[in-house]
């Protein structure tokens, strides 16, 4: 068993495979979460119960620890950030806070001269009314929110005035598109134009969930190539370390357009376990423990199909 001990917060699926590829490249796991029936419990070498906001407990985690990653990014900053003071880490908190609010998110990239929906800040009523021009649009809570939540389809503003939307927090309206599909591309980055890209992965959803995921994605050759440089490209701008995951929109008119980022290990990415040769959570851990780089190559096609309990 190697000396570094990898602290990981959260104890889902992903934090469960993420301690499967520690204990195969012999690192050791902590894992910290709120949750006393997760799945990583099983999987860790160690596992801590708590609330991400009490002290005593997080002081103890990041006394066994040498360095921290996690499995979903709605971890509060300031605490990541306390954290980060004592034990490093990976990815850096201020990943978390740029991309915690789709605002930040989306502003950061159309500063890199990367496309997206059209989209306004929202933060009343009468906000809604003077972008009418979005609609047919989605409302997004702009903090929190997934898998759906806190988002309404809005068509007109009459029927915006029938929703019961609360305006306690800021949201963004993004323009309807007439979507095509949706591809994802998960990438490594171990340090400066250091990368272990996979190819984009093709996605559907159902309710706002993933359904499917397989590769190849039936895409020309153009967006295969300009979805791996805009992925590669957003995370050296992050100076991100880890496995990240940039989710895509095609429309109608095959124009790509950067939906959002996920600064973690993905969903979408679960099939790189039996398709290539190192998977995207060996990837991460090799990527935030300093370890090696290893070409990472296909070995098979492939399909997931996601079973929700």
């Amino acid at each position: 068993m190697s000396k570094t001990c990898l602290g990981i917060l959260g104890g889902g699926q992903l934090g469960s495979f993420l301690a499967q590829a520690a204990k195969k490249l012999k690192i050791k796991t902590i894992v910290y979460c709120d949750d006393t029936d997760a799945p990583a419990k099983y999987f860790a070498d160690d596992i801590i119960i708590g609330s991400y906001d009490e002290t005593k407990k997080i002081d103890k985690f990041i006394k066994k620890i040498d360095l921290v990653t996690f499995e979903f990014e709605n971890i509060p900053y300031d605490i990541l950030s306390t954290i980060n003071k004592k034990k490093r880490v990976l990815p850096s908190p201020y990943i978390n806070q740029l991309i915690q609010n789709r605002f930040t998110e989306k502003n950061f990239i159309n500063d890199l001269s990367l496309k997206t929906t059209n989209f306004e800040l929202i933060k009343n009523f009468s906000d809604l009314r003077n972008n009418k021009n979005l609609l047919p649009g989605i409302l997004k809570t702009c903090t929190l929110g997934y898998d759906g939540k806190g988002q309404y389809v809005i068509s007109t503003i009459e029927d915006a005035e029938k929703l019961d939307i609360s305006f306690n927090n800021e949201f963004i309206l993004e323009k309807k598109i007439e979507l095509k599909k949706e591809i994802s591309v998960i990438v490594t980055r171990y340090g400066k134009n250091k990368f272990e890209t996979y190819e984009p992965i093709e996605n559907v959803h159902k309710d706002q969930i993933l359904s499917v995921s397989q590769i190849p994605a039936k895409i020309d050759k153009l967006i295969n190539d300009q979805s791996i440089f805009w992925s590669q490209k957003i995370a050296e701008k992050l100076d991100f370390i880890g496995t990240m995951c940039v989710e895509f929109f095609l429309d109608k008119d095959d124009k790509l357009l950067v939906n959002e980022i996920a600064p973690r290990v993905h969903n979408s990415g679960h099939l790189t376990l039996n398709s290539h040769n190192v998977s995207q959570f060996e990837n991460h851990v090799r990527a935030v423990c300093g370890l090696q780089k290893v070409s990472t190559k296909k070995i098979y096609n492939a399909k997931m199909i996601n079973l929700i309990g």
